[in-house]
């Protein structure tokens, strides 16, 4: 792909030297033009919402922590960071966990539950003591919206359909009363589901077209109870499955509400994915590169719903996304424990920027995963935690939550290493519902400073202010000895002269501006 196409520029790309005193290299400038009086979508607050599977130290140390007396509880820790940056859902039990996981092992006394064993994630005994319930009090205290994926690879209709009734029905009935007497007397809103995860893959290798009758199947019988009114969201493609795309939406169709796709960016590739920490320039744009790729995916994909869902009543759901790398030395390889560095915070702002700008079609999506697997915003050691850059580029994006797309034109100029073109700029830009406008840039180079003159179209601005994430190196990281290496601070590089904003931007770094 043409990286000066990548942005859909909607004017004439305008392209201005910066002028320099001679035998200086003169730093690169680049012009923005933002729409900020028109805008038709707006963009999901799902969109930035995450995954937390039973895997590794995701659950168990992660959000769910053995306390003095042997029993466990919940980590404030982590749930008052995510609170922080309005976490809008939470994916669970998977991922490949969730087509082997029986919901009814981790309900019910802890200590009556039945153990099983993990065979997706390091053959390791599961204890079921964080099951349903303690999903829910998750939940509640997040003050987000819970996403449960169903086991259809090795369950049945009749338990998931049981479940759904366990969870949401107010009457008199077997699994409701089962519910009560397990402590909860009113049922939960759950609204998004999912019938079973990967069934491509782990989740039974099955043809998209037996998928298709099996789903129609568990459709059939999962129903709505009182005003819950369930988002049923069918297994999607992994990456570029087309043709699995294609038989969804001709078999299913209206019977679901959402479709899911899978895309992972992986530097070299699945034996070998690469160091999180140490990595070589031509490294850092690869994995740009293909975090990039999944602009095209979205809009092959999107063309075959549109195909048949004009009106795009199905949402397409980008439930796992993420950078995978080699795990940390010396961590099982089953856990899928890997750092976080200024190059995995890009992948994040990159990704929310071609999410942003799919906003008619992308309904949501779900980072993988949350705490201390793969891309994960929080890492903890113990009772101690750390935020990892890309936590911190969900806070820099949060204001696009719920907020309008804004339209605009981008001259992204590029980044060249080797045989690698990356677009050194990128940009997302809302309004929301006080007409303040939020534009977030990305400065992917990691050797220059890049200047942006900004054009605000329809807005008067009179004051700016904002934040950044910016690193020394490209693999600057946190460690729980120094936790707060990266982090935002405020922005001082945006001025306004009239309605053009000149902003400059540091090398690897990711600038949100709120304009008013």
């Amino acid at each position: 792909m043409n990286p000066l196409s990548f942005f859909r520029l909607t004017g004439v790309l305008l392209i201005v030297l910066a002028v320099a005193p001679a035998g200086a290299q003169p730093v690169p400038e680049h012009r923005l033009v933002v729409n900020a009086d028109q805008g038709e979508y707006t963009i999901s607050r799902h969109i930035y919402g995450h995954f937390a599977e039973h895997l590794g130290r995701g659950i168990y140390d992660g959000f769910w922590q053995k306390a003095a007396g042997g029993d466990y509880r919940l980590r404030t820790d982590v749930i008052e960071a995510l609170r922080k940056i309005r976490i809008p859902n939470l994916r669970w039990p998977g991922g490949c966990f969730a087509d082997t996981y029986h919901w009814k092992d981790g309900i019910g006394p802890r200590e009556n539950r039945p153990t099983i064993i993990n065979t997706h994630w390091g053959g390791v005994t599961e204890d079921n003591s964080f099951g349903t319930h303690e999903f829910m009090e998750l939940v509640e205290a997040l003050g987000t919206e819970p996403y449960i994926v169903g086991n259809v690879g090795s369950g049945t209709v009749q338990e998931m359909a049981q479940w759904v009734e366990y969870m949401t029905f107010d009457g008199k009935s077997p699994m409701a009363d089962l519910r009560r007497a397990n402590g909860r007397q009113a049922p939960w809103e759950v609204k998004y589901w999912g019938v079973g995860n990967e069934n491509w893959g782990c989740g039974g290798n099955m043809r998209p077209e037996d998928y298709a009758d099996l789903y129609r199947n568990y459709a059939t019988y999962l129903n709505n109870y009182g005003d819950n009114r369930l988002y049923r969201i069918a297994t999607g493609a992994n990456s570029d499955d087309y043709r699995w795309t294609e038989a969804l939406m001709r078999e299913v169709g209206g019977r679901m509400q959402g479709l899911s796709l899978h895309y992972y960016t992986i530097v070299h590739n699945w034996q070998r994915k690469g160091s999180a920490t140490d990595f070589t320039e031509l490294e850092w744009a690869t994995a740009l590169q293909k975090a990039l790729h999944i602009d095209e995916l979205i809009e092959r994909h999107s063309t075959i719903m549109d195909r048949y869902d004009p009106n795009k009543r199905i949402g397409l759901m980008v439930d796992e996304w993420g950078i995978w790398h080699d795990v940390e030395p010396g961590s099982n390889p089953g856990f899928l424990y890997q750092q976080n560095t200024m190059r995995d915070a890009l992948i994040a702002s990159v990704t929310f920027d071609i999410f942003n700008r799919h906003a008619d079609r992308v309904k949501m999506a779900n980072i993988a995963q949350t705490v201390n697997v793969l891309q994960a915003l929080v890492l903890t050691e113990g009772d101690r935690m750390l935020l990892t850059p890309t936590y911190h580029v969900f806070d820099l994006y949060k204001e696009h939550q719920d907020a309008v797309y804004l339209p605009l034109a981008l001259d992204a100029g590029t980044f060249v290493s080797g045989d690698v073109t990356i677009p050194a700029l990128s940009a997302s830009a809302s309004r929301d519902s006080t007409g303040a406008v939020h534009l977030t840039i990305s400065n992917l180079d990691p050797r220059s400073e890049r200047i942006l003159r900004t054009e605000l179209r329809g807005l008067k601005p009179s004051r700016v202010s904002g934040r950044i994430l910016a690193a020394p190196a490209m693999n600057t990281y946190n460690t729980f000895d120094k936790p707060e290496t990266l982090r935002t601070a405020p922005f001082e590089g945006a001025r306004l002269a009239g309605n053009e904003l000149v902003i400059r931007l540091p090398a690897r770094s990711v600038v949100a501006l709120t304009i008013r």
